[in-house]
């Protein structure tokens, strides 16, 4: 072997952009290509015959020895290697070589690169009457490649197929040389304008394409696909060569990492949102009350299902009811249920929420707008554990766990006897504040990746992400609305979207110009600025308070809701 390998095979080795270096059973260099040479700043007759590990750097020596000695494939390393440049980081793939009766003659180094598979496969079909030894040498080459690499002829029927093609789909080579190759991949994009095909109508290269193939087992399977026309001597068109790499790896690092950074939907990997995923992990195993505090968008009813569904009542009903939505007296037989003939208009009787969620969790939202009369039956219920319908007289005992969630400072209205001091010490076993996402901005990047992919699958849509400029716009608003604003900011961009790119021309205006309030609505609940300026509105208007509602920018409903909350009554 040592006397056909000494002799440069520059015709093999330097076809490749990257290095390929070749050595023997013993750890010798006895080949180098070109790209090497470019890449270290030492020639063939420099290195020819030395130790690999002289030429290669200790770690790489000492990777070739792990393959000369096993045998194995080792693929996409990153290790150092010294060039005249000093040491740099390369990504190599150490394959062993064999002699005709499959024994260990040597071994392969390449650094892998996609336009070098695709020019070694062009050289692959064009040089197929060469000789036998040099194809082989150039197959063992393409074996190398961690990529899949197939190659078709002017008919799409496919003429080669590497190991990692085999991999990736399923396929084994003898099975599909010879097929379409449409029948192999039965990907959506084979009916239409594929990579393949566009390189062929281009007459050029095509990278780094997206798209989703089907396995042999039925599976999907994510690829990044690269494409080019084989030509022969004469630059006629004879085929083409595709690259694949299969994307599922990366898709499930993505998904792992995101539930790295979760609990339940809730998203965020900052100090705040680690401590409070570390607090839901504690509290979501126990039975206890739990009340939640946090602005208008924050994600309380997230938190709340987060809790049952991880939590000893998982397999019970989850049911949730707005205390804000409904009048006193509706919210009385909402939650507690009534009668047949309790008041006008009941001609049957009805269950109410404690019913429905016996044996599960019972989520109060916005219980700080709950009434006088609604706190004392409630402070029963979490006290007795039993209720009777409204115009009933049979006790029903209940069995449920209690999640409350405000946007008040319910403290200050314990200290004004606007919500009962008992009661609240009921609901406030545990506590837990959400952070408004002005205060945990480091989460913006992680939230948008996450929306972009919920839109992406519920629309059909391919939105890669959104520009720098665009996060840096996303990054420097306020969000009043939290969370709940910036995922509708993401859905309304990938309307306006076009080129599958977010742009800063494709977010709300308000995002644009910044202007996003440093004092939302749920921090104003908790402060008198609010209740001065919705004064000062009225006082301005006349007391109409549909004039006042528009200069406040608030429904007329919310601005009833809040002089009532602030005791704003027309005298």
């Amino acid at each position: 072997m040592s006397g056909d390998m000494a002799q440069k095979p520059p015709e093999l080795t330097d076809l490749a952009p990257d290095g390929v270096a070749v050595v023997d059973r013993k750890g010798r260099i006895v080949g180098f290509s070109s790209a090497a040479e470019r890449i270290t700043g030492l020639t063939y007759d420099e290195v020819v015959g030395k130790p690999c590990e002289d030429v290669l750097g200790r770690e790489l020596g000492r990777l070739v020895g792990q393959v000369l000695v096993g045998g194995e494939v080792l693929a996409n390393l990153e290790v150092p290697l010294p060039t005249y440049r000093g040491d740099i980081k390369v990504w190599v793939v150490i394959s062993p070589l064999r002699d005709v009766e499959g024994g260990r003659a040597g071994a392969i180094v390449t650094m892998r690169d996609v336009e070098e598979v695709a020019r070694l496969a062009r050289e692959l079909c064009e040089r197929q009457g060469e000789l036998v030894e040099e194809k082989q040498k150039l197959e063992a080459i393409l074996e190398s490649i961690a990529d899949g690499v197939f190659t078709v002829d002017g008919d799409w029927r496919i003429t080669s197929f590497n190991r990692a093609a085999e991999e990736v789909t399923g396929f084994s080579r003898e099975e599909v040389i010879g097929l379409p190759c449409e029948e192999v991949f039965r990907s959506p994009t084979c009916r239409g304008m594929c990579p393949l095909r566009r390189a062929f109508a281009t007459g050029g290269p095509v990278y780094d394409v997206e798209v989703e193939i089907t396995r042999k087992d039925g599976r999907k399977a994510p690829v990044s696909v690269s494409a080019a026309p084989l030509r022969d001597a004469d630059g006629v068109v004879i085929g083409g060569v595709e690259v694949f790499r299969d994307l599922s790896p990366l898709r499930q690092l993505s998904k792992e990492l995101e539930e790295r950074y979760s609990f339940g939907q809730i998203i965020g990997k900052s100090k705040p949102m680690r401590e409070l995923f570390a607090l839901l992990e504690n509290v979501a195993e126990t039975d206890s009350t739990v009340l939640i505090y946090g602005e208008s968008g924050t994600g309380k009813e997230l938190v709340a299902r987060a809790l049952h569904y991880n939590g000893p009542r998982r397999e019970g009903p989850f049911v949730a009811v707005n205390c804000a939505a409904l009048p006193e007296s509706l919210l009385e037989s909402e939650l507690f249920g009534y009668e047949r003939g309790a008041f006008t208009g009941a001609t049957r009787s009805k269950p109410g929420r404690f019913e429905l969620a016996d044996g599960g969790t019972l989520f109060l939202d916005e219980v700080g707008e709950m009434g006088p009369s609604v706190q004392a039956k409630l402070l029963r219920v979490l006290d007795r554990k039993e209720f009777e319908r409204l115009g009933g007289t049979r006790t029903i005992r209940t069995d449920v766990r209690i999640i409350a969630a405000t946007n008040r400072d319910l403290e200050v209205d314990v200290a004004s006897g606007r919500f009962r001091r008992d009661l609240f010490y009921r609901l406030n076993v545990i506590s837990i504040r959400l952070p408004p996402l002005r205060e945990r901005k480091e989460d913006i990047p992680l939230l948008v990746e996450h929306f972009v992919r919920k839109f992406n699958e519920r629309m059909g849509r391919k939105v890669k992400g959104v520009s720098p400029e665009a996060m840096r716009l996303l990054m420097d608003y306020d969000w009043p609305g939290n969370v709940r604003e910036l995922e509708n900011a993401i859905e309304s961009a990938f309307v306006m979207d076009k080129d599958g790119l977010i742009t800063p021309e494709d977010l709300p205006e308000a995002v644009r110009g910044m202007r996003g309030s440093a004092v939302p609505e749920g921090k104003g609940l908790l402060d008198e600025g609010e209740r001065r300026a919705i004064l000062e509105a009225l006082e301005s208007t006349g007391w109409r308070k549909g004039k006042a509602a528009k200069v406040l920018g608030v429904s007329r409903t919310t601005l009833w809701r809040k002089m009532k909350k602030h005791g704003l009554i027309q005298k």
